[in-house]
């Protein structure tokens, strides 16, 4: 088998466990990701982790930094189509981060809106990658808002929509946690999302 051969499939084996882990984050939280569960959903042996991984940890980061990438870039796109009908990002952001699928999904979600609570007591290297995500978040919604806005404003919306969320949840998937969802979607478009937005 050729070097490049094996590179492709070490490299697809690499990705799967990522998006495994990345599930599993965002589903059982830090603490519930297990190398062997993961390794198990991949489709791989136990044994073979640590010929991609020095340790949990370093999986943790990767799998964050995915599960970050993948749930931004889909929620930056369907913000966009919305926002094209509405004419307003901010609505749209609010609307589909305290959306009922948001809340059934946590698996293929926000990492801060699964993980926030958790994150001040992970070790360095987890707490920054999950930072980075925090800071992503922030800045969405700091795009969001008019140019004009006061510059704390961003992080008090995303506190109120990772708070929410996590309190719908909390209520689990159905009327009650979804009636959160509703209650919250209403108050921050009357406080936030009435502003025009150029």
């Amino acid at each position: 088998m050729s070097t490049s051969v094996k590179a492709s499939k070490r490299e697809q084996s690499h990705h799967r466990i990522v998006e495994a882990a990345s599930r599993a984050v965002r589903r059982h939280g830090y603490a519930g990701v297990g190398v062997a569960e993961v390794m198990k959903e991949a489709g791989l042996t136990h044994g073979g982790f640590y010929a991609h991984f020095d340790s949990r940890d370093a999986l943790l980061v990767e799998a964050i930094e995915h599960a970050g990438a993948i749930s931004s870039a889909l929620l930056d796109e369907r913000i966009a189509a919305r926002a094209r009908d509405t004419g307003n990002p901010l609505q749209a952001l609010i609307e589909l981060y305290l959306s009922d699928e948001h809340l059934a999904n946590a698996e293929h979600g926000c990492v801060v809106g699964a993980l926030a609570s958790e994150m001040p007591r992970q070790e360095e290297a987890v707490r920054q990658a999950s930072l980075q995500r925090v800071d992503r978040l922030v800045r969405r919604v700091a795009s969001s808002l008019p140019e004009s806005s006061d510059s704390g404003l961003a992080s008090v919306i995303a506190g109120a929509l990772v708070g929410n969320l996590q309190l719908a949840r909390v209520q689990g998937d159905n009327a009650d946690g979804r009636a959160v969802l509703a209650t919250a979607r209403a108050a921050l478009a009357r406080l936030f999302a009435s502003t025009p937005h150029t």
